[in-house]
């Protein structure tokens, strides 16, 4: 399969503004423990990827939101879909009464860790704000991304940080980190909320972890952070959905190389080194064995 380009994030159609909002893979998770507040505490280097989540933004012909959703994948309509959400708390904050039909193509499944419902949250306050001239700046958006989810406000800033807290605590990382991985996509849609309700805390696994990869953040040596493939939710949600540790276990001994899940799965991604034939070759192998789709991908620019 050929791997799609890095698009880019605004495009002026005839229709309107076109903003396209990318996926993400977690190339690290750790799991500090259990707040105050009853989260989990999480340090997470997150990366954009080059696949995308699409929203128009037109005029409308009344007052209000229209939120249409479209496309392979279904997403809720009304105000249980973040974007709804995102746009009305914006207009509240620009003191505006709402009038905008947004179009969402959702490309990206739901249940699979890689983010798209808070990055089309972000991309809808980034692109109302732009399309209807609300004038918001940063600091606004950001609140409200954080008032809307815990991984959203990532999405607003650059491909690459490291992510803190709740998730809302973003401290972007400037440095290159190009990478290509094939992304492992079963057909099971995983709780994000099940997965964290299942995970048994270990303080030794969390310091043995912290202990190979600071150092390693210290001298933005992403690459080899990558490389140790630690998210320390993966025994919880292969707990919950054995037929995942099936799948990486055998993708493992076809390419002799780590599968990593990315945030609380169902989406797992291989990082792609040589020889490159056999890492395409993964791809025909889960689609027969597991009827598992995948795709190349790569870092996105944004």
């Amino acid at each position: 399969m050929k791997p799609t380009k890095t698009l880019e994030q605004f495009e002026h159609t005839a229709a309107g503004l076109v903003v396209r909002a990318p996926a993400k893979i977690n190339l690290s998770l750790l799991i500090t423990g259990k707040r105050p507040d009853g989260f989990h505490g999480i340090e997470t280097v997150m990366a954009k990827i080059n696949w995308y989540d699409e929203l128009l933004f037109e005029p409308a012909q009344t007052d209000g939101i229209d939120l249409i959703c479209t496309g392979p994948h279904w997403a809720p309509d009304g105000e249980e879909n973040l974007v709804y959400r995102a746009c009305q708390l914006l207009y509240e904050r620009a003191g505006k009464i709402p009038s905008v039909r947004v179009t969402l193509t959702k490309n990206i499944p739901a249940g699979t860790g890689l983010g798209s419902a808070s990055s089309d949250a972000a991309a809808a306050l980034i692109g109302l704000n732009r399309f209807a001239n609300l004038n918001q700046p940063d600091s606004v958006l950001n609140k409200i991304c954080a008032s809307l989810g815990s991984d959203i406000n990532f999405f607003l800033g650059g491909p690459l940080a490291y992510c803190t807290g709740r998730g809302e605590k973003i401290e972007e990382i400037h440095e290159n980190c190009g990478f290509s991985a094939i992304l492992l996509m079963p057909d099971i849609s995983v709780s994000t909320k099940d997965v964290y309700g299942n995970y048994t805390h270990t303080k030794q696994e969390y310091a043995n972890l912290s202990e190979k990869i600071n150092p390693l953040l210290r001298k933005k040596r992403i690459d080899s952070v990558a490389k140790i493939c630690a998210n320390m939710l993966t025994e919880s949600c292969f707990d919950l959905y054995p037929q995942l540790e099936q799948i990486k276990q055998d993708c493992e001994r076809f390419c002799d190389s780590k599968v990593c899940l990315s945030g609380s799965g169902s989406a797992m991604y291989m990082l792609i080194s040589e020889p490159l034939e056999k890492f395409l070759q993964v791809q025909d192998y889960v689609k027969k064995k597991y009827n598992c789709e995948s795709r190349v991908i790569y870092n996105n620019r944004w």
